[in-house]
């Protein structure tokens, strides 16, 4: 019985990795592709026959950070799209627990809105946004695309954040409010630390949604622009399309959330640790 156990143990994990393998493949092909272009030059690329041995260069890599436009488009890039995840962490957190404690058709409702305005393409956005804030004399500033990429970031972690403190148990938000804790301290004391690991996913596609953004950025400036746009913009250089230099911009684009992810995967264990110690 035990060798029989033990065997189809084996097989579903064949299995497993059967199913596994070609999906991942799949999903990183683009990638890698990406990744060994920005290390070719242009007559390797277009090649009609794909070179996979070739010499490297990282001529494109220094086209792209010696180019003075993408020094500007990761500076505003960094500050806006951070700025933008600070305030939706500090607004959507907050009401994403008091919707998990709403009852009834009301909860339903709010997050049906909630869930509506990503529906919104971003042309319904950008446009009258863009018309208020020349009125207002904050048309392509930093802080007009904040102001607008915060509805996406609000939003998006209402959403997603609504399950994870759904999980919470009642009976320990309750035993919490009999020792007097205020609503505010229940949340800060003991919903946000239990449902912070599932509150972390919804972060991160919440900061690469708003990272990737392209067309409100394209819209709304023309001076302050992001580093998507800046990598867009690759595409118009010279007669023929640089394709080195565009995977290039692409893989760099790849780099700061990866870093973000590292940083925030990090604080988390420092976090759990630090529950075990205490």
């Amino acid at each position: 019985m035990e060798e029989d156990a033990q065997m189809a143990v084996k097989i579903r994990t064949a299995a497993s990795v059967a199913i596994a393998a070609p999906l991942l493949f799949v999903a990183l092909f683009p990638v890698i592709w990406a990744f060994l272009s920005s290390l070719k030059n242009l007559r390797d690329i277009v090649s009609p026959v794909p070179i996979l041995i070739f010499k490297p260069t990282l001529a494109n890599f220094a086209t792209v950070l010696n180019t003075p436009a993408v020094q500007l488009g990761l500076t505003n890039s960094v500050v806006i799209v951070g700025s933008a995840v600070i305030i939706g962490v500090l607004f959507g957190w907050p009401a994403a627990y008091a919707v998990s404690r709403m009852k009834g058709r009301i909860k339903e409702e709010y997050q049906f809105f909630v869930l509506s305005i990503r529906f919104m393409p971003p042309v319904a956005v950008a446009i009258p946004f863009m018309a208020l804030y020349m009125n207002l004399g904050i048309n392509d500033t930093r802080l007009s695309l904040v102001l607008t990429y915060s509805l996406i970031t609000i939003s998006t972690i209402i959403w997603m954040s609504i399950p994870g403190f759904e999980g919470v148990p009642a009976e320990i938000q309750e035993a919490a409010e009999l020792d007097g804790c205020s609503p505010l301290r229940v949340f800060l004391r003991v919903a946000l630390p239990y449902a912070l690991p599932s509150l972390v996913g919804g972060l991160l596609f919440t900061f690469v949604i708003v990272w990737n953004e392209l067309l409100i950025a394209l819209v709304l400036t023309a001076k302050n622009v992001t580093l998507p746009v800046v990598a867009s913009s690759f595409s118009t250089l010279g007669m023929e399309v640089p394709w080195g230099v565009i995977n290039a911009s692409a893989m760099l684009l790849c780099v700061p959330p990866l870093i973000f992810i590292v940083m925030l995967m990090n604080f988390l264990n420092r976090f759990f640790k630090a529950k075990d110690i205490l």
